[in-house]
């Protein structure tokens, strides 16, 4: 049977989604919580591989087990097992042909930026501080230009492997509530480091240090130099991947 997970977690205290050897991840610490509650092993393969310190509200995974175990029983087994820092908010029995990562054909993420002139001790893992007041319009004005099909080599961590280059941004909205600037995109797929890329570019746009006008050239360049500092990972969060089978109407 496949089982489809939505899995909400704190990432502060992981090396990132996948499994590997010098950090504990998500996706190590899910199998592991499957393996004490039931006794099998098996692979749990995401739709999506957040970064160390990254944040998700929605990422979606699957896995292969056999079991009579009612499906949407697994998310109340596995957080007994899991600790408070990851949940499993959802579980059901997938298609058989399901896979979490290749039928995905979107994803929303979203950056979340704490004005004011003290950090925050309560947001301080799922936030970034900016002390000073950022133009929030302007920011707004150089967002709109990254939405649609584009070259996106200059808001890509240099030396990433990854075959091809070019992305649909769907929307990037720029909104203030209150203390807090949330930097949304949803897109198609995103390069290594993208979105935190785009966000220290919006950031630095905010602040005056780049002019909205150069925003279009920066894209143009396919430079990675000619773009803002990769903003800390702490303030990203994977919001939601979007499907286009019936899996969509079970999360």
């Amino acid at each position: 049977m496949r089982i489809g997970l939505k899995i909400e977690y704190d990432g502060t205290a992981y090396g990132g989604w996948q499994r590997q050897k010098n950090a504990p991840s998500i996706q190590q610490t899910i199998e592991e919580a499957l393996e004490r509650a039931l006794g099998c092993s098996c692979r749990v393969i995401g739709a999506g591989r957040t970064d160390a310190g990254v944040h998700a509200y929605g990422q979606v995974a699957h896995l292969d087990i056999e079991t009579k175990i009612p499906a949407d029983r697994f998310s109340y087994i596995l957080n007994q097992k899991l600790p408070d820092d990851i949940r499993i908010v959802q579980s059901w029995q997938a298609a058989e042909n399901f896979h979490a990562r290749r039928d995905a054909i979107g994803k929303h993420y979203r950056y979340t930026i704490y004005q004011a002139p003290h950090a925050s001790a309560l947001e301080r893992n799922s936030s970034v501080h900016v002390p000073q007041q950022l133009d929030v319009k302007k920011m707004q004005q150089a967002a709109q230009v990254l939405i649609g099909e584009h070259d996106f080599s200059a808001f890509r961590t240099v030396g990433s492997n990854i075959v091809g280059t070019v992305r649909t941004v769907y929307r990037l909205e720029v909104q203030q509530q209150g203390k807090h600037i949330h930097i949304d995109i949803w897109g198609n797929g995103f390069l290594y480091n993208m979105v935190r890329i785009i966000a220290g570019t919006l950031i630095e746009v905010g602040k005056g240090k780049i002019p909205v006008q150069e925003m279009q050239s920066i894209l143009d360049s396919k430079e990675r130099a000619r773009a803002g500092a990769t903003a800390p990972a702490k303030g990203l969060a994977m919001c939601e991947v979007f499907y286009r089978t019936e899996e969509v109407g079970k999360l």
